[in-house]
């Protein structure tokens, strides 16, 4: 393990969490629906589950074998291993922008990930749940090597989809065998692949059917999987499960651990799984204490709806032929498809936000993270939109949470308490004031309740809409106690009894919102001068005394214009948007140029008025040259935007 924290182990009788999220492949740059499908989903539900003072173990790392990294290392004209270096530092500069707080972020090339895998493979082979088979593989004669699936494309013999890949079609989402590929191709030269025998292993999942089914169903139940990670298990077990290839003729990758198999390594979708376990071990020498206690832990796994079979059917599978003991699956949340202004995130054409490029808009990560939360795909897709984006920050960020948490901080700034909190004042029992901070205290408690049913659920989205009723109520405690000056001077017990519930509400919120918002949890604690308050069970009020000092109040978030919208449309949208923009600039240049030129002719046609006159008039030739000199202007700011255009089109490809 890095760094000097105590490592996290289960603690006996203990509410054990261990958390994971999918690990993103490397070969490529994360865009907001990879880190909302993911890593920030698991990271807030880790925050929540440690403010709660559960032992929680969140891991996560880059998956850097198989056919995508070869592909792409020979695109990029580089080792697998430096494209995985590469990648693997980029992933993780991304997640330390968006705050995501692991407690270990790993990688699958290592010692443990092969000893670990190797083990289970062994393990599935000696209880006779695997068997080799000759198989038809695309071979190309081209550069004489047998074709992984990815590296063959073709046309899906299902939906027609030209782009499809050997193991997936993109468009219509099936499982597909690259000899089902209709007119396929090479992804390395183009050529045309034939079919030729090789030897394979197989995992015999129809052998290990009703285990898995009944281990599914049990599971699902008493965790509450999502409703999309239930039907997809259930579509895959109804069809029937059938065996599966878990070797490939590839270079990098786990080695395969049989004679006769030195020149291929473990597949990918088999061996990435695996990397959970692996990349705790790395953690941790004790890594037997999170992934074999199914007693004492909790798992609890985050992902996009397309990798819910890898956890839900071929893991298990895996686990459960083993025979050992095994931490398996007890929640699974899975989202639906984040879209860009109502289209996909295209990393070739330039479309869409992606983990790289949200840094430069100069908004911080608390705003996305809140946005993203907020159109958390749950049960269906949902829509990443400027508009929607700049109006959560102005209207729900700075008008509710900033302006409750910076008005009553302020207030007590000011020299009517000299940033000192008032002690409570002695209310009579039954008094119009008691009975209202009472009402105030039972509807806090009522929606804390509600928050920490939500998150106990792992429904992100609606426990963040409660975080931001609990910031209301605040602002409504504000408002209907009229908090000013005025109220100071006339109504000082009801003053102090207010501004010290205030603060120990801000106190509060600061907890609430710390699983979405960090960095301003941080900054309220930092005023407050205080401690984080452990999410409670019930909220006394009482936690920051009277006669404590807070620092000196600042702005939590920022107004942002307007007009931002269009800028960030223009520059996200991609290579047709910019050409779109460079468009109506060339045309609007070139209106003007003209407007310019028929104004100048008209001057120069006008009855001289004299020599004075006259010399203040251009000559038509003049005007003539001045308007070819604008349309060559014109010409060069279209050129400009062009290569303006191609820049960002190369920045964000």
């Amino acid at each position: 393990m890095n760094g000097k924290q105590d490592v996290i182990l289960p603690q006996e009788g203990k509410n054990n969490i261990l958390i994971t999220s999918a690990l993103p492949y490397v070969n490529n740059v994360p865009h907001l629906g990879n880190v909302i499908g993911s890593v920030l989903s698991a990271d807030v539900f880790a925050r929540y589950c440690k403010a709660r003072g559960y032992p929680t173990l969140f891991v996560c790392g880059t998956d850097e074998y198989g056919t995508a990294t070869e592909t792409k290392a020979i695109e990029e004209g580089v080792t697998p291993q430096e494209l995985c270096d590469k990648y693997n530092k980029l992933h993780k500069e991304v997640y330390d922008w968006f705050n995501i707080a692991f407690d270990h972020f790993g990688r699958t090339p290592t010692q443990q990930q092969t000893d670990i895998a190797q083990d289970i493979f062994t393990k599935l082979h000696q209880n006779k749940f695997l068997e080799e088979r000759t198989t038809t593989q695309p071979y190309c004669e081209k550069h004489k090597g047998f074709l992984a699936d990815r590296f063959v494309e073709g046309e899906c013999p299902l939906c027609g989809y030209n782009d499809a890949r050997g193991d997936q079609c993109d468009k219509c989402g099936k499982l597909l065998d690259p000899l089902d590929l209709k007119n396929p191709r090479c992804k390395l030269d183009g050529s045309t692949p034939v079919p030729r025998e090789t030897k394979h292993v197989f995992i015999l999942l129809d052998k290990l059917q009703d285990k898995v089914k009944a281990w599914s169903e049990e599971s699902s139940t008493k965790g509450a999987w999502s409703e999309n990670g239930i039907n997809i298990t259930k579509a895959w077990i109804k069809e029937g499960l059938h065996a599966r290839g878990i070797t490939r003729d590839l270079k990098w990758g786990t080695a395969v651990p049989l004679p006769g198999y030195e020149d291929k390594v473990l597949y990918v979708w088999f061996d990435a799984c695996i990397g959970y376990v692996s990349i705790t071990a790395t953690y941790t020498e004790h890594w037997e204490k999170w992934w074999r206690n199914p007693e004492e832990v909790k798992l609890y796994q985050f992902m996009g709806k397309d990798n819910v079979p890898f956890h839900t059917v071929v893991f298990p599978c895996s686990q459960i032929g083993t025979g050992d003991k095994w931490t398996m699956l007890h929640h699974l949340s899975t989202t639906e498809y984040l879209n860009y202004e109502k289209g996909k995130f295209s990393k070739s054409r330039g479309v869409g936000v992606f983990g790289t490029s949200a840094k430069a808009t100069g908004i911080s990560s608390d705003v996305w993270r809140y946005f993203l939360l907020l159109r958390r795909p749950e049960t269906s897709d949902t829509e990443f939109e400027w508009d929607g984006f700049i109006s959560a920050n102005n209207g729900e960020l700075v008008a509710n949470f900033g302006n409750f948490v910076n008005r009553i901080l302020k207030f007590v700034n000011s020299a009517n308490y000299d940033s000192v909190v008032p002690n409570p004042p002695k209310l009579e029992p039954g008094s119009d004031l008691a009975k209202g901070l009472e009402q105030h205290k039972k509807e806090v408690n009522e929606k804390l309740k509600e928050y920490r049913d939500h998150f106990e659920a792992v429904h992100l989205k609606q426990a963040l809409v409660t975080a931001r009723e609990l910031s209301s109520l605040g602002n409504f405690l504000l408002q209907n106690n009229k908090l000013d000056n005025a109220l100071f001077n006339t109504e000082r017990e009801r003053c102090d009894a207010v501004v010290y519930l205030c603060i120990q509400h801000v106190h509060l919120l600061a907890s609430v919102i710390a699983p979405y918002l960090p960095a301003t949890t941080t900054s309220i604690l930092s005023q407050l001068q205080a401690e984080m308050l452990p999410i409670p069970d019930v909220w006394e009020a009482t936690s920051i005394p009277g006669g404590h000092k807070i620092g000196k109040a600042e702005h939590l978030f920022k107004t942002i214009k307007p007009e931002k919208e269009k800028e960030w449309r223009e520059l996200f949208g991609g290579q047709e948007a910019q050409k779109i923009k460079a468009e109506k600039e060339a045309k609007a240049a070139a209106r003007k140029a003209d407007k310019d030129k028929k104004k100048a002719r008209k001057a120069a046609e006008k009855p001289e008025g004299g020599d004075a006159a006259a010399s203040d008039k251009p000559s038509v030739e003049a005007v003539e040259k001045d308007g070819a000199q604008t349309n060559a202007s014109a010409g060069t700011a279209v050129e400009e935007v062009t290569e303006g255009t191609r820049q960002v089109a190369l920045q964000t490809s």
